[in-house]
C-alpha cells in the first residue's frame, strides 16, 4: 500500500502573481496607499508617478523573488526552542 508524505508546509512556496504570500502583502500595502494618495491629490503628474512607481516596486519584488540571494535574511526563530541554560559554568559541586 502506498504511503503519502503530509506536507505541511505548503504556505511557505505558496505564490500569488509570482510573488511569495508576505512580498505581495507588501505590494498590496503599496497600491492601496497609493490609490488613497491619487484620490487626495489631483494631479496628473501623480498619477504618473504612483503608476511608475508601483512598477517598479514590483519588477524589483519579482527580481528579489528570483534571486533570493540579494536579500539574505537570517531566520529569526530558532529550529528548537529549550529551557535549557546556555552557560557553560558548571555550577554543581566536584
Amino acid at each position: 500500500m502506498k504511503t503519502f508524505k503530509i506536507y505541511k508546509n505548503i504556505r511557505k512556496r505558496a505564490m500569488i502573481m509570482g510573488l511569495p504570500i508576505s512580498l505581495f502583502a507588501l505590494m498590496m500595502t503599496a497600491i492601496i496607499g497609493s490609490l488613497l494618495f491619487i484620490i487626495f491629490s489631483f494631479s496628473f503628474s501623480v498619477i504618473i508617478v504612483v503608476f511608475l512607481f508601483n512598477g517598479i516596486l514590483y519588477i524589483a519584488l519579482t527580481h528579489f523573488t528570483k534571486n533570493p540571494s540579494l536579500l539574505h535574511f537570517k531566520k529569526v526563530f530558532p529550529q528548537t526552542i529549550s529551557n535549557k541554560k546556555q552557560n557553560h559554568l558548571y555550577y554543581e559541586g566536584y
